[in-house]
């Protein structure tokens, strides 16, 4: 019996533990999966959730497929790189990111300034690889002095930026200053970097404190720069690598989620999930789960419901909860009343509801009281509000503007208007991003429309020095009277706001620099010989207008194919005056920091800090180079344009080696040598061998009737409608003569160049220009 009751105990022991583990798996809470059933869903520290696995057969595809190293402790992670034929250890996966250890292409000298040791680092992807690094995350950056640091891609140029030094002092940590460090933001959609320099210097000059120089990506929220002591750090690149990653842009496909839709068989996201397109700029999108939801949402069947109800989870009901997909609800069990929501009424017992309704009319009163305070505070702030206003007008100089219209107005002379800033908040959406039409480094510009149906550019400025208040008066007030036919007209500004809104007129149809670079339409469509001549002529005779006019001259300081606008008519239209200087009557130069682009700043410029109205002759000279050959400021090579164009012009009969084939063909040889030569003397490294824009206009004018006149006489008498036939877009050119006896082209000045500065000790083929982001 004893035996027995023994084996009855027993069994009755495992049947009870049995029903315990069968109720503790059915009452724990739900385990999505993260890796595809069957594969590891980690790798040492590190989680892999699918669509990336390891092994081929754990991942979507063969750009998702990671390797796990367990040899190492902890095991650590890579993904391959097929074109460079390497593979790099993977630190983090998110659902749009991954990061990447990092690698630094350096560069050491000798005390005589020679290079002698140099790791060139490259990280390529292909195209149909699901990465491309992250704009919004990375900053291309350059560690050390006189040095130039360029991101070269599979596509052309990535980034570049400068960074130089006087002594080691200059060298502050704590942020890069373009004095020891800089950065510079690199462009969506780069699947491929390598790292090269540029030395504008004999390094031997700074070997004393910067034995090497750097280049890499980093994660901007990773890197802070030490100052001088990374400079001298033999182990920064190691240490570099070990701590700041690089961060990759992943998606599925290169399809929007509208196009994947439309292939049910390859969508990759799977039941109660929502798709949303990359802003990586490579294309591609991401899957997510709906909200309720949770899973791998790349994963069969999909994301499957949360339940708020369980214990679990955390919900918002006081009493009862329910829950259905994606959602719960909740409400109060009988002899209660409420909404049942914690944040709400919660549930109330009903016996509580006759002293809930004595204290309903204290709370109205109350409630009344809140209202008129309230109101109260809303007058109050908006009268606050409203001085605000007032006080940022008066100290950006709105009452110096104010009295300055005021005697233009007396004098008849054309002036600025002020705008409100609720103006322009209602002309531009309340300055909505849909009408951006671009940004750069001293803010961004909007398309604005008035009520009068008038179109606009509105630039938004980023910053303000507040001790060149009355300067920047002066500036926007003569700006305003500029008033050139191929200058875009400064219309008026905003004073209300922390930094000065300008409003400037619309110019439809986009940049120079995009119709002669453009991908998708051929240049020779359109950029004929007669075009190319016109458009050099506009810009030239309004550079010529600013450096001469007879009120205060003014140097553009960042003449580019990019600041010329085309208009309605494709016309030429000179654009963006931030960077601007007006010259006080009888100087011939003016002592600055430097500012320009890169490809375009004159040489002599950058290395005497000295501007003078040659300086926009030089960056001319670049622009007629672009439409000659067709080719950027700075190509993927490390020669620049200038160099190269200056370089062909000094051997004989190889000018047109270099020129658009297709305007070789078309143009009189004769004609393209003039403009040629033009070009060289407008590149020239001393400015005191640089024609003024006012002889440039001239000599490209001559040319440009000529080339009328030629095309008029070979038409039939009664065709004067084809005068023009080798200029696709007809713009009317008004009687030449006219145009070069303009008035207001009345003064040109002769620009000293200071010979202490040592830059003609530079060996003349070395043209190093200077990025400063704009």
């Amino acid at each position: 019996m004893r035996t027995f009751a023994t084996t009855c105990s027993f069994h009755f022991r495992c049947l009870l533990l049995l029903i315990l583990v069968v109720q503790s798996t059915l009452s724990a809470p739900h385990r999505t999966s993260v890796a595809k059933p069957g594969c590891p869903s980690q790798c040492g520290n590190l989680t892999i959730p699918y669509p990336f696995g390891i092994g081929f057969s754990c991942s979507m595809a063969f750009g998702y497929t990671l390797t796990c190293d367990a040899s190492t402790d902890p095991p650590k992670t890579f993904i391959p790189i097929p074109i460079t034929d390497t593979k790099t250890q993977v630190f983090h996966i998110s659902a749009s990111e991954i990061r990447i250890i990092n690698r630094v292409t350096f560069s050491c000298f000798n005390l005589q300034g020679d290079e002698v040791l140099n790791r060139t680092e490259m990280i390529a992807f292909t195209d149909i690889s699901p990465y491309s690094f992250s704009a919004s995350a990375n900053k291309f950056t350059v560690i050390g002095c006189d040095v130039l640091g360029i991101i070269v891609g599979l596509q052309g140029l990535g980034a570049a930026c400068g960074s130089l030094c006087a002594k080691q002092e200059d060298v502050i940590g704590g942020y890069c200053s373009a004095i020891g460090c800089c950065q510079a933001l690199i462009p969506k959609g780069l699947n491929a970097v390598g790292f090269t320099f540029s030395y504008p210097l004999n390094h031997s000059n700074v070997i004393g404190f910067n034995p090497c120089v750097y280049a890499f990506l980093a994660e901007e929220d990773k890197f802070v720069f030490q100052g001088a002591s990374d400079l001298v750090d033999p182990n920064f690149a190691n240490r570099t690598t070990k701590n700041v990653p690089i961060v990759l842009d992943w998606s599925i496909s290169n399809e929007t989620c509208s196009q994947a839709k439309q292939n049910l068989t390859s969508y990759a996201c799977q039941g109660n999930t929502t798709c949303s397109d990359s802003d990586s700029g490579k294309g591609g999108y991401h899957c997510y789960c709906l909200p309720g939801y949770e899973g791998n949402p790349y994963l069969t069947p999909g994301c499957t419901d949360i339940d708020e109800c369980s214990e679990q989870n955390e919900n918002q009901c006081s009493k009862n909860c329910k829950n259905t997909p994606g959602s719960y609800l909740c409400s109060c069990p009988s002899k209660y009343s409420g909404d049942g929501f914690i944040n709400g009424t919660g549930c109330v017992p009903e016996s509580s509801l006759v002293g809930m309704k004595a204290g309903l009319g204290s709370s109205i009163g109350v409630l009344l009281v809140l209202i008129g305070t309230s109101w109260t505070c809303f007058l109050i702030r908006k009268r606050r509000l409203k001085k605000l206003r007032e006080q940022l007008f008066e100290s950006n100089g709105g009452l110096l503007l104010e009295k300055q219209l005021s005697s233009d107005k007396q004098a008849g002379v054309q002036s600025a208007k002020i705008y409100t800033i609720k103006e322009l908040k209602l002309s531009t959406s309340n300055f909505s991003e849909d009408n951006i039409l671009g940004k750069g480094g001293y803010g961004t510009v909007y398309k604005g429309i008035f009520p009068n149906n008038q179109v606009v550019a509105i630039k938004k400025s980023k910053v303000v020095d507040q001790t060149q208040i009355e300067q920047f008066i002066n500036e926007v007030v003569i700006l305003t009277r500029i008033n050139h036919r191929n200058v875009v007209q400064l219309l008026g500004c905003c004073l209300e706001t922390e930094v000065p809104i300008l409003v400037y007129e619309f110019i439809a149809n986009g940049t120079l620099y995009d119709h002669i670079h453009s991908k998708t339409t051929s240049p020779a469509s359109w950029l004929s010989w007669s075009t190319c001549l016109r458009i050099a002529v506009e810009a030239a005779e309004a550079l010529a207008y600013l450096h001469s006019a007879s009120f205060t001259p003014v140097i553009h300081r960042d003449v580019k194919s990019t600041n010329i606008l085309l208009d309605e008519n494709y016309a030429a239209k000179i654009s963006d005056f931030g960077a601007s200087r007006l010259v006080p009557l009888d100087y011939t130069k003016i002592s600055t920091l430097v500012q320009g682009t890169l490809g375009y700043l004159d040489p002599e410029y950058f290395f005497s800090s000295q501007l003078t109205e040659k300086s926009d002759v030089y960056s001319f000279g670049v622009v007629v180079a672009e439409l000659l050959t067709r080719q950027k400021p700075i190509p993927s090579e490390r020669e620049n344009l200038a160099t190269r164009f200056v370089r062909y012009m000094r051997e004989e009969d190889s000018v047109f080696e270099i020129i658009d084939p297709e305007l070789v063909k078309e143009a009189p040889q004769e004609q393209l040598i003039i403009v040629a030569d033009l070009v060289k003397k407008c590149l020239s490294m001393k400015g005191e061998d640089r024609p003024t824009m006012k002889d440039v206009a001239v000599e490209l004018g001559r040319l440009r009737k000529q080339t009328i006149e030629t095309t008029t006489n070979l038409l039939p008498a009664n065709d004067e409608q084809q005068q023009e036939q080798g200029d696709l877009y007809p713009v009317s050119v008004q009687g030449l003569t006219e145009q070069f006896q303009d008035d207001r082209i009345v003064v040109e000045t002769t620009s000293t160049v200071d010979n202490n500065s040592g830059f003609h000790s530079l060996h003349k083929e070395i043209i190093f220009e200077m990025s400063c982001p704009r």
